[in-house]
């Protein structure tokens, strides 16, 4: 395996995602998105794919962390498993599907898209946005239909979910420790889903580089995960201890910067 300079980038992106994903109970999506393209432009990859395995190589790393968080919540008994066995076929289902769509878009509008959906979910973190309890949860069609589109945002995105289904879940009168909770189990079979969906849509791609496994960058995925999971007690640890109101404002200015250089580095 020929060794590149640029790798050495990843276990620093992995410490920083662990860390401000235990700090703020955050998926790393949002982070390392717009830091992948930004890396893999720079090792010279094929600018139609960059946003692509941005997006593949995140939602892998995403089912390593969604897991430990996942059992974490349960062992509180935040984990309201109904509403999971609820919507987790059609989360299942948008999830896979969108990879299709995700696959077949080119890297411009992609970066666009994500762009923008974090725009929204910073200002969701800057402005404390939290609906207010109005409602129960819906029927069969309705919890289908919520998870159908929770799962192909999520895919298109790579996120794990929580910024969409954690106020859905407050919305509709569960309390935000069990919509927390709930929101971490939903973020395993989103991850997972993604993941196939990446590498079946990316595999016998043109102009892939090396170390791949559709549109999964092995290396990064490898070095950001193992790095991540370091450093996710540390700020899990701080998080009772600083700030958190103000730290999710200075994350969430964080969210945008790495967005505008992300679109900056696709379209200059």
């Amino acid at each position: 395996m020929n060794f590149d300079v640029w790798w050495l980038a990843y276990p620093v992106l992995g410490a920083f995602v662990g860390f401000f994903a235990g700090l703020l109970g955050v998926g790393g999506g949002g982070i390392m998105v717009p830091s992948l393209a930004t890396l893999f432009i720079a090792q010279g990859f094929g600018m139609d794919k960059v946003v692509h395995m941005a997006l593949g190589t995140s939602m892998a790393s995403i089912v390593i962390t969604s897991f430990s968080s996942m059992r974490a919540h349960n062992a509180h008994g935040a984990v309201r498993w109904d509403v999971v066995k609820r919507i987790t076929p059609a989360i299942l289902i948008g999830t896979f599907g969108a990879t299709f769509v995700a696959s077949h878009v080119p890297s411009e509008p992609l970066a666009i898209f994500f762009a923008c959906f974090m725009a929204y979910v910073s200002a969701q973190m800057m402005l404390n946005i939290k609906p207010k309890p109005t409602r129960d949860l819906p029927g069969p069609v309705g919890m289908s239909l919520v998870g159908f589109g929770i799962g192909a945002i999520s895919a298109l995105v790579a996120i794990g979910g929580g910024s969409l289904s954690v106020p859905f879940m407050t919305w509709c009168n569960i309390k935000m420790q069990n919509a927390i909770g709930t929101s971490a189990a939903i973020g395993l079979p989103i991850a997972l889903s993604g993941t196939v969906g990446f590498i079946v849509n990316g595999w016998g791609a043109e102009g892939m580089p090396q170390y791949t496994a559709g549109f999964i960058y092995l290396p990064a995925f490898v070095l950001v995960t193992a790095f991540s999971i370091i450093t996710v007690p540390t700020g899990a640890r701080l998080a009772h201890k600083l700030p958190v109101a103000t730290l999710k404002k200075i994350f969430a200015g964080v969210l945008v910067l790495l967005c505008l250089k992300m679109l900056h580095s696709v379209f200059g």
